[in-house]
């Protein structure tokens, strides 16, 4: 199969070559009406950009890293899946660098991936993404980061979900089941989800009016062996919980399986719903009630904006995306 060449979508558009890599690199003085027109012959002649010329041609290497240090697979693969999405539409690859969140080394080795890989700019997952040393690095390397759900709600680029009230609109449901004693399962420290969802969770009883017993505060590290544990922790309080909320699908699995080896029923001995609505949550029994954040759809707005940035310093900013509730077979009524 003979490849098409940048030359042949410039004389079938009518256009010239610079015109053609200026629409395909997203940058500014090109009518709306040309990109529309480049586009279409793009696409039908299915031309790809050799990624060698592209290099050569602007400097870039038109690769960009996604960074992540995260016990929850269903979570990154959900992530990761929405950054590859976004690199694929603007013809960038996507490299996954795993990390150790609280290794010594941890900057330089960054610093060395990016030096070594000429990366365009990183996508930062949780905790990473609250690493201020790593932050204050990437900037003297004059390199755009994007951020996935950061602690400080005000970065300069990234995507964020609401997650305080999030949680709090999720215990008003449990309460509105007839709940009073709703334990939380805490994700790790180092997280800035679980610092939002364990606010969110306060909130939550405040709002319903229940009284806060921090002895129904378990810790947690967004595993499924952790939600496990602190289940078991709560099931042996004098005066156990009937409804948990963990701050993710993986620790709320583990708590099902926690309350199922104990012979009891979820949900009429025990309600459990969780956060992130990943794949686990459809495919477990009973189903699980949980917030569901986009998550493909945060990963792929995290590139959008990393992306922007690359292209234009000024570009990219902070993306506020909506969450929903979704109720499934494991939450029901207090059992009486």
């Amino acid at each position: 199969m003979v490849r098409v060449r940048i030359e042949d979508v410039a004389a079938e558009a009518g256009v010239s070559m610079k015109t053609v890599s200026r629409v395909l690199n997203e940058e500014p003085n090109v009518s709306e009406r040309t990109r529309e027109r480049v586009r279409e012959v793009v696409e039908r002649l299915q031309y790809r950009p050799h990624p060698s010329a592209r290099v050569l041609a602007g400097r870039k290497s038109y690769l960009v890293a996604m960074l992540y240090d995260n016990p929850s697979s269903n979570y990154l693969m959900e992530v990761e899946q929405g950054v590859l999405d976004a690199c694929q539409a603007q013809h960038y690859n996507l490299m996954l660098a795993p990390l150790v969140y609280d290794a010594k080394d941890i900057v330089s080795k960054v610093e060395s991936l990016v030096l070594q890989s000429r990366l365009d700019g990183v996508v930062l997952t949780p905790p990473i993404t609250d690493d201020a040393a790593l932050l204050a690095r990437l900037d003297e390397l004059d390199i755009p980061w994007s951020s996935v759900s950061p602690t400080e709600r005000n970065r300069r680029i990234g995507v964020i979900v609401d997650e305080p009230s999030a949680v709090a609109e999720m215990i008003g449901h449990l309460a509105s089941l007839g709940h009073r004693r709703i334990a939380h399962i805490k994700g790790h420290p180092a997280h800035g989800a679980s610092h939002w969802r364990l606010a969110g969770y306060r909130e939550g009883m405040q709002r319903a009016g229940l009284a806060l017993d921090e002895a129904l505060i378990a810790d947690g590290e967004f595993s499924y062996d952790s939600g496990f544990a602190a289940t078991n922790g709560l099931l042996d309080l004098p005066d156990p919980p009937t409804a948990i909320f963990a701050a993710n699908d993986d620790m709320a699995a583990g708590a099902i399986g926690a309350v199922c080896e104990r012979g009891l029923s979820v949900p009429r001995d025990i309600s459990i719903c969780g956060f992130d609505d990943t794949p686990i949550a459809r495919h477990i029994y009973p189903s699980l009630t949980t917030v569901r954040q986009p998550t493909r759809e945060m990963g792929r707005l995290a590139g959008v904006e990393l992306l922007k940035a690359i292209r234009d310093r000024g570009q990219g900013g902070m993306v506020v995306v909506p969450y929903t509730l979704q109720l499934r077979r494991s939450t029901g009524p207090r059992k009486a």
